[in-house]
């Protein structure tokens, strides 16, 4: 069996067909020729605005000319994780993916349902023959993952509707009504190569295996950082054994909690007990504290020869002990919804980049706007105290929950009447485009759904074959009793 073969069949097929093309984010050039394609096989107006976003139009069916028109709305790009052992070119490579009982995974890298999935559902939506409901708009953004580029540059004309649904979440029976806003703060240190000392024996530390996940949705977790963790073990050590630090790595991307870290040391012959000693309580000391959340985690001390270089001294202390003293994970919890994180900060990544420079890319969310300023402005003291140039992205918006939608009391309903049961409707700490769309139409009723997806941005990440029949239901009640409203 293939996915191919999974219903509803229209949706999976789709999926197949978006998952042969690569896709990464600020790489969505194929995908977005793809569209174009899909759209004029498919008798469908389109337009392209000038940074990359893709709309399609479906007329409505005769005597529903009138009905409120329903923008369905997906991003492009998906999120680039791998494997350590896997070699996957995502520039160039289709995803394959693999049916595991109830789930579709992929072989060793992120599925990329997140949001290949909500694409699949627009366009089925678009082209289903069957399906008689009043105007509807497909509406394909770029960059959603690493900035959410193409939702702050709509160009005019693009969106068209009165009612927006956004197919980017991530959890069959719940409907999103408000999301979290976002900015990153990005540190760079300089620092200068020097000649690696003779007489010194080195060796790599590594983290691996560590579950990371989701920024927002899994921040709250307790999962380990690896970021955060590979600089809180060269800060214990350091404080047993002097080294000279050769490399450092951690991390991905900036929305994804690190999973793999390493760096090189050097130290001298005399202290290679003192070092090994350190390295066994402080790595024991970490498997404890992380035993529930990180079950699988790996720290390994390992020899390696000698290296070419290693960073000047000021600088490695500075880079290590800005990014051990940074705050990461949850920093305030809300009040007014039970369990709900307000505000968090990711220690993303750490980089060394061409020109001598050592990057620390982290990634601040909150569902209010001046605790999202107030953490970013935190971390970015932080690291100016240890010389570090520090700058902003422009961030988004947070997307305000809004108790007189229309388009959220039809949804609940419909769910109702299709399983018998209420929907959960909730605020997420994830990003989500909807806030910025608002800025192009104020009078946009919003909200967010989707399958069951679990462990996206990371090569775990699957989805649930069941609910995906599902949503397409949802999706299908939601155009109906929206093409009759009165």
């Amino acid at each position: 069996m293939t996915i191919k073969d999974l219903k509803p069949a229209l949706v999976w097929n789709i999926f197949d067909q978006i998952n042969q093309v690569p896709r990464p984010s600020k790489k969505e050039g194929k995908i977005r020729e793809w569209l174009i394609k899909f759209a004029v096989e498919h008798g469908l107006e389109h337009k392209v605005d000038e940074i990359g976003n893709v709309a399609m139009f479906r007329p409505a069916a005769p005597g529903l000319e009138n009905a409120p028109g329903v923008i369905l709305q997906a991003h492009m790009d998906m999120v680039a994780e791998k494997n350590k052992d896997s070699n996957h070119n995502f520039d160039t490579d289709p995803i394959r993916t693999i049916i595991d009982g109830e789930w579709v995974r992929a072989d060793g890298t992120t599925l990329g349902a997140d949001d290949g999935m909500g694409i699949a559902g627009a366009l089925a939506a678009l082209t289903d023959p069957d399906l008689q409901v009043g105007p509807l708009e497909g509406f394909f953004t770029v960059d959603e993952e690493t900035g959410l580029t193409g939702a702050s540059n709509v160009g005019e004309g693009m969106l068209r509707g009165d009612y927006l649904l956004n197919l980017d979440s991530e959890d069959d029976g719940v409907i999103t009504m408000s999301c979290a806003g976002g900015v990153d703060t990005i540190a760079a240190f300089d620092y200068t190569p020097q000649p690696a000392p003779e007489g010194l024996e080195y060796f790599e530390i590594k983290f691996a295996k560590m579950q990371g996940g989701h920024s927002g949705t899994d921040i709250c977790l307790e999962r380990g950082s690896a970021t955060k963790l590979l600089a809180r073990l060269l800060w214990e050590v350091g404080q047993k054994v002097d080294f000279e630090l050769a490399h450092i790595d951690a991390g991905n991307l900036r929305n994804a909690i690190a999973r793999d870290a390493e760096a090189i040391i050097g130290i001298k012959p005399g202290d290679r007990e003192a070092l090994t000693v350190a390295f066994n309580i402080i790595s024991s000391d970490l498997n404890n504290e992380y035993a529930k959340s990180e079950p699988d985690m790996e720290i390994t001390l390992t020899g390696v020869d000698k290296p070419a270089t290693v960073i000047e001294n000021k600088v490695a202390q500075a880079v290590i002990n800005t990014v051990f003293v940074a705050q990461h994970g949850v920093v305030s919890v809300s009040l007014e919804i039970p369990g709900f994180t307000e505000t968090s900060t990711n220690l993303a990544s750490i980089k060394m980049q061409e020109g001598n420079k050592i990057v620390v890319t982290t990634s601040q969310r909150s569902a209010i706007e001046s605790r999202k300023f107030d953490i970013a402005h935190r971390i970015e003291q932080t690291f100016k105290l240890g010389g570090a140039t520090v700058c902003h992205t422009d961030g988004y918006q947070g997307w305000a929950p809004n108790a007189n939608s229309r388009i959220l009391k039809t949804a609940v309903k419909i769910w109702h009447d299709l399983y018998g049961v209420e929907p959960k409707v909730e605020a997420i700490h994830a990003g989500l485009e909807c806030g910025l769309f608002l800025k192009v139409l104020p009078h946009l009723d919003m909200i967010s759904y989707g399958p069951t997806l679990r462990d996206v941005h990371s090569p775990k990440e699957r989805v649930h074959i069941p609910a995906v029949q599902k949503f397409w239901d949802f999706t299908v009640g939601i155009l109906k009793a929206v093409a009759n409203e009165k």
